[in-house]
């Protein structure tokens, strides 16, 4: 790309600071935006945002624009990483809609589960023409915490992480573009990979109901992968991942078990779920949520386990697992997240066909070549 790499991150939590500020140490032209200007007036007034690196160094990550102005946030940007809670994705699609211009390219870290299906159709419903690229990550990058108004801490970053753009025909494009960003990203074949090789529905909603009397006596004061995991709560880690493999091998994919993602992502190994969490050094350190009203029950029951839920009952998958721990969050939260899920219809799936769902992940519309049906239909 001829000029500066213009980037765009959008969201100020965890990964989203954390990300900012690793770019920005790198030298690359840096712009934040948050919905809130509460939560990033002291990265403004500062400049920038200190991140405590895996070496121990601290640094401060200059950003250029701290802003929440959406237009302000996207206009020139080459490469859009958004980097909050996917309950946000249909509100950050729609505000970007009128804005986005062709050529772009808006990467979700992570998509969770129908991350990049979901926002293609917010956009096409908001009636955006713009030629963008949306692709979407099977995890977030790193292993990162928040840690105060302007700092930032990254514990582990994974060896690899696959990523996936809408249709999959785009994926190398991205990838090109993100060679001198993250070489870390790699191609997968196409965003059904990415969305249903999503750990986060096997580790984090289940983790913390399991966990939740132990969660609010400490307000989180435990290793959460680590504590948190003990034989009998990976034994129901291990039944969802059952679950979620299952899923995703009567759609045609060959999805990896939790075990062979520990290992690739962090060299973490073990003879059972259990021992592969206890192996991994990443999670050392990392407390449990400090509350139950946290994105690891707001963002993933409805959007990492309520759509792979609805994808193993649309084509004949015994998941009562899921069912379970969303039942369970249900209950807790006073939340019927299976409406306010991401459903087949909020992914644009109603009525179709595991041959339309292979091409329009595939081409970008579920129905053949030159068939002259239109595409959003």
């Amino acid at each position: 790309m001829d000029g500066e790499l213009q980037i765009t991150i959008i969201g100020a939590g965890h990964g989203g600071k954390a990300m900012a500020a690793d770019l920005a140490i790198r030298g690359h032209a840096v712009r934040l935006y948050n919905r809130t200007y509460e939560h990033i007036q002291t990265i403004a007034a500062r400049g920038g945002i200190e991140l405590a690196l895996e070496s121990g160094l601290q640094e401060l990550g200059p950003i250029r624009t701290v802003t929440d102005d959406i237009a302000q946030a996207v206009d020139g940007a080459h490469l859009i990483m958004v980097v909050i809670p996917a309950s946000g994705h249909r509100d950050i699609a729609q505000a970007c809609a009128p804005h986005l211009v062709d050529g772009q390219i808006v990467v979700l870290n992570p998509g969770r589960t129908g991350g990049a299906l979901e926002f293609r159709h917010v956009l096409a419903e908001a009636g955006c023409t713009a030629e963008i690229i949306i692709a979407e990550t099977e995890t977030f990058l790193f292993a990162s915490r928040s840690t105060g108004p302007a700092q930032a801490q990254i514990f582990r970053r994974k060896n690899t992480v696959p990523l996936a753009a809408l249709p999959s025909t785009h994926t190398q494009t991205v990838l090109d573009v993100l060679q001198e960003v993250y070489p870390q990203f790699i191609a997968a074949p196409n965003v059904l990979h990415t969305s249903l090789n999503n750990m986060g529905a096997v580790f984090h909603p289940a983790l913390v109901l399991l966990n939740a009397g132990w969660i609010e006596a400490t307000g989180g004061d435990f290793e959460f992968y680590i504590d948190g995991v003990t034989p009998s709560t990976a034994l129901i880690l291990e039944r969802l991942d059952r679950e979620r493999v299952t899923v995703a091998t009567a759609m045609g994919i060959r999805a990896q078990t939790a075990c062979e993602w520990l290992a690739r992502a962090y060299s973490a190994y073990g003879e059972n779920l259990f021992e592969a969490m206890h192996d991994n050094p990443g999670y050392k350190g990392i407390t449990a949520p400090r509350t139950l009203r946290h994105r690891y029950i707001f963002e993933d029951v409805p959007y990492s386990l309520v759509p792979i839920a609805e994808l193993g009952r649309r084509f004949g998958v015994d998941v009562w697992g899921m069912e379970s721990m969303i039942q369970i969050a249900c209950v807790i939260d006073g939340t019927d997240y299976r409406h306010r899920g991401r459903t087949l219809e909020r992914m644009g799936l109603v009525g179709l066909s595991l041959p339309e769902i292979a091409r329009l992940v595939k081409t970008g519309s579920p129905e053949p070549a030159n068939s002259g049906v239109p595409r959003d239909r």
